[in-house]
């Protein structure tokens, strides 16, 4: 992999100011990973902050009621926040503090990032402000409140859909004209160092994942599945198995109200086309005249027209492959998850697990599936009992 690419994706294509910046930030990067006394801080902080490892769930109620194989959660909404963004912000954060930043600025679409960082800007004394569509503020209102009460200031982006494309390139704009800000990307996309950033402090999933299924099962899982927006916890969990081929990944993506009609739903792999988007080359979903188009998903995290660069050098290489989910069966897959385990999923996990609920009846009782349950589903009640109503 050339630096900054997986190979034709990623990359940077941004004005020179900028660019200054960020290969500053990839030296600070590489200047941490090569220092012990950083990884010693962040590991400490994952399990004294974090709580961390989270716990690996067998699904033992649904695996008998669908027959076939066995479905296991890595519970990454266990973590403190609720979702696997905090690992990511925690390294971030003491990045950060060893730029000698004194302010972050972050973007979020489902709250879970923006939440994410106000707690670790509140640990480390920074100010924080959180960059949100206006649409995503209303749809998520309890992770507006939370990012309020840890201090944090959420500005609400007005342009365009209003939902996270726009939060995101908002909060470039501001990291390009206040020097003095520190940009806690939360997803595995934007221009380089960020994709290989996200995805050092997200491995810590596969890495977990990998150790606790082989001491629970003696043996590697037959699918890792994860859902897909801009791709953080799918390649964190990915990150684990991406050398056993035996493994089958799986990304899964939003189809929205499955019309395959561009604005209906936002599967980037399934329907894009490779160019530059904010700075990285990846797949992106365009309208007629060349420009990001329109999308749509039940879940506020999934509906970026985007997708990180190595999900899709993983597609075009044949290593992963990216399936899609609609609303309908996401909202089915998370009362399956409340009323059979006792689990509530983030709307995002839920696609991720209507996938299994589709493979697990054709599997034989010794296969196995592991879903990366990214977040909780709190975050979502409001919105659940409307689209019920649909």
């Amino acid at each position: 992999m050339s630096t900054g690419f997986f190979g034709e994706y990623g990359g940077q294509f941004i004005p020179d100011p900028l660019k200054k910046r960020l290969d500053g930030l990839a030296e600070a990067f590489r200047d941490a990973m090569a220092d012990p006394s950083f990884e010693r801080e962040y590991l400490r902080l994952l399990k004294d902050f974090v709580g961390r490892p989270t716990a690996l769930t067998e699904c033992r109620n649904i695996s008998k009621d669908l027959g076939g194989g066995r479905l296991f959660l890595k519970r990454e909404d266990l973590n403190h926040s609720g979702a696997h963004k905090i690992n990511n912000c925690i390294g971030q954060i003491l990045l950060a503090k060893r730029m000698g930043a004194k302010r972050v600025i972050a973007e979020t679409g489902a709250g879970m990032h923006g939440t994410a960082s106000a707690m670790a800007a509140a640990l480390f004394g920074m100010d924080c402000t959180v960059y949100m569509g206006a649409v995503d503020v209303e749809r998520q209102r309890p992770n507006v409140e939370r990012m309020r009460a840890m201090g944090t200031r959420v500005v609400a982006v007005t342009d365009g859909q209003q939902t996270l494309k726009e939060a995101v390139d908002k909060a470039l704009d501001v990291y390009v004209s206040e020097p003095d800000t520190f940009y806690l990307l939360g997803s595995a996309v934007g221009p380089h160092p960020y994709p290989s950033i996200v995805r050092e402090f997200q491995s810590v999933i596969g890495r977990e994942a990998r150790e606790q299924f082989l001491e629970r099962t003696g043996r590697l899982p037959d699918f890792a599945v994860a859902c897909v927006g801009g791709g953080s916890n799918a390649i964190g969990l990915f990150s684990g198995f991406l050398e056993d081929s035996e493994v089958r990944l799986v990304g899964v993506e939003p189809d929205g109200r499955g019309t395959g009609k561009l604005g209906d739903h936002a599967a980037t792999l399934a329907f894009g086309a490779p160019k530059v988007f904010q700075g990285f080359r990846s797949y992106v979903l365009t309208d007629g005249a060349g420009e990001a188009a329109p999308v749509h998903s039940i879940s506020a995290g999934l509906d970026y027209p985007g997708v990180g660069p190595e999900h899709a050098h993983l597609k075009d290489t044949g290593r992963a492959r990216y399936e899609r989910v609609s609303d309908e069966e996401a909202l089915s897959a998370f009362r399956t998850l409340c009323r059979r385990e006792g689990i509530l999923p983030a709307l995002e996990s839920s696609h991720a697990l209507a996938y299994a609920l589709r493979v697990l009846p054709g599997l034989e009782k010794n296969e196995t599936v592991l879903v990366n349950l990214s977040g909780r589903g709190d975050k979502d009640f409001h919105v659940i009992p409307e689209a019920y109503k649909s």
